[in-house]
C-alpha cells in the first residue's frame, strides 16, 4: 500500500500576485504547524512539493523537523490562470469546471492541469511504491486530481474547499497503482 498525503497550502499573502513566489501570510505560517502535527505519526518517507513558495513552505516545517529535504516536482504546480490577475475568479472557475477544456489565452484548462498532475503522481507512485509520501499542493491542482479518481467531485466541492487552507487529502494506492481510498482531513 502506498499513501500519498496531498497538502493544500496554508493561507497565502493575497497581496502578492506572483503565483510562483507568493508567500504564506502570518496566519499561514502559524497554520503550517497544524500540518506538521497531523503528519507526525504518519511514518512519512519522502516530502515532495510544487515549486511554488506557499506550497513548499507549508510542508517545509514538517520536513525540517524530521531532517528531510523537500523535493521539488515542477509538474505539481498550480494551474496557470492567465498572465494577469483575474478579478472575477468565481465566474472563471465555474466556466472551467463546466468545461474542462476552457482556458484563457495564456492559461491552462483543467484537463491540462489534471493530466500534468496525474502524470507527476504516477511517476511518484512508480518511484516510491509502498511508501508514505507528502506532496505540497494547491486547491485547483488537488481538486483536479480528486476529480480524476472521483468524477463526482466538481465545482460545488471545489467551492466548498476554496478557502480551506491548509487541507489534507489522503490517497491510498494498491501495488498496481490503483486508488483504493480517498480521505479528507481538515487540520
Amino acid at each position: 500500500m502506498t499513501k500519498v498525503f496531498f497538502v493544500r497550502h496554508a493561507e497565502p499573502n493575497y497581496e502578492n500576485h506572483d503565483d510562483r513566489i507568493r508567500e504564506l501570510s502570518p496566519r499561514g505560517m502559524e497554520d503550517r504547524k497544524k500540518v506538521t502535527a497531523f503528519l507526525a505519526d504518519k511514518n512519512i518517507d519522502i516530502v515532495i512539493s510544487s515549486p511554488y513558495k506557499r506550497a513548499v513552505d507549508t510542508v517545509k516545517d514538517f520536513a525540517d523537523k524530521n531532517g528531510m529535504v523537500v523535493k521539488i516536482v515542477e509538474d505539481f504546480k498550480e494551474r496557470k490562470v492567465d498572465s494577469g490577475w483575474i478579478e472575477d475568479f468565481t465566474s472563471f472557475s465555474q466556466k472551467q469546471w463546466s468545461d474542462f477544456s476552457f482556458k484563457l489565452s495564456d492559461g491552462e484548462c483543467l484537463k491540462e492541469v489534471q493530466d500534468r498532475n496525474i502524470s507527476a503522481l504516477n511517476n511518484v507512485l512508480e518511484q516510491y511504491s509502498g511508501k508514505n509520501i507528502v506532496v505540497g499542493s494547491h486547491g485547483t491542482a488537488l481538486s483536479a486530481i480528486i476529480n480524476f479518481y472521483d468524477k463526482s467531485f466538481g465545482y460545488d466541492d471545489f467551492e466548498n474547499i476554496r478557502f480551506l487552507m491548509p487541507w489534507i487529502v489522503e490517497f491510498s494506492f494498491n501495488e498496481l497503482g490503483n486508488c483504493t481510498n480517498i480521505k479528507y482531513h481538515s487540520v
